[in-house]
């Protein structure tokens, strides 16, 4: 076993993709939801598995797979959690892949790509200061109060499958899961990680009231629904944005509008602890056991 810290921005594909190269069977990925999307990215379409080791600030992905999560009363618990993933199983998972309106310059992306309200606040917030890190989730909710009143209006169009339409967008969300925000949302709990389509969120009007309003919503619900959002499940999306919008991927920032999306069926292997939820999923898993036996015929 090798153990390479990143050095810097887009250290984890390059880390990724050696791993790839060499033949290893599984990459064991420590960082949060942005980590863990570089590293995915670098993974894509490999027969290398990712196995999540949830110690950034949200872990949105942990919460959704229930893997164990480190805590500052409990550091021993990224132990169990390694533990946990090797009586684990391995599931093929979708991954969304975005690129500029030209198809060009694409990555891979593992939860979201959001366009619109929280592309602006992640641009504004990160890469975050060492006070903000320190203070964790209390931190990032300082920095975005700075920020969320001077959310931008935008007038967007949004073309999924061929189909548009047009409209002021608070926020179009892109998902590959069920939660959001850092895990503290559930938008859909229905969502599969491998049926091969996003959920197209699409929450109309602008700035920090419909922003709390949503939010509110949401988070008294359980799920996205109601006056203002509308879910469409979709395979090809393209966005274009007036004035230009900011946007992220998995909790990072990213590039401007215009954008367009595709999914990308089954394109990881993920190690996911047994008590990950089977319905998250469609088709049924490997066995670590079957999985290396797999890795090392292929």
């Amino acid at each position: 076993m090798a153990i390479r810290p990143t050095q810097y921005a887009g250290h984890a594909v390059e880390l990724a993709q050696t791993a790839v190269a060499a033949d290893h069977q599984v990459v064991l990925a420590a960082g949060g939801d942005g980590t863990l999307g570089d590293v995915a990215h670098g993974l894509a379409g490999s027969a290398t598995a990712l196995a999540p080791l949830p110690i950034g600030t949200a872990n949105s992905f942990a919460r959704e797979l229930q893997l164990p999560r480190a805590t500052l009363f409990d550091r021993n618990q990224l132990l169990q959690t390694a533990v946990s993933l090797l009586h684990g199983r391995l599931q093929q998972i979708d991954l969304g892949w975005v690129s500029d309106a030209g198809g060009e310059n694409g990555r891979y992306w593992l939860l979201w790509v959001g366009v619109g309200a929280d592309g602006y606040l992640v641009q504004h917030i990160e890469p975050r200061p060492k006070w903000s890190k320190k203070l964790g989730k209390v931190g990032y909710v300082l920095q975005a109060l700075g920020r969320v009143w001077r959310l931008p209006r935008h007038d967007m169009q949004v073309t999924i499958d061929g189909r548009s339409q047009s409209g002021q967008f608070l926020l179009v969300l892109l998902s590959n899961c069920r939660r959001y925000a850092g895990g503290e949302l559930v938008m859909n709990p229905q969502a599969q990680l491998d049926d091969g389509q996003f959920d197209i969120w699409l929450l109309r009007g602008h700035g920090l009231a419909a922003a709390w309003r949503y939010l509110s919503r949401i988070r008294r619900q359980g799920q996205a629904q109601g006056e203002g959002i509308e879910r469409i499940n979709g395979r090809s999306i393209t966005i274009h944005a007036t004035p230009t919008a900011a946007t992220q991927t998995d909790g990072e920032p990213a590039r401007q509008t215009p954008i367009q999306c595709e999914i990308r069926p089954r394109a990881l292997w993920l190690l996911v602890p047994q008590t990950t939820p089977t319905d998250l999923f469609v088709h049924p898993a490997k066995s670590l056991a079957d999985y290396l036996s797999y890795f090392d015929s292929s």
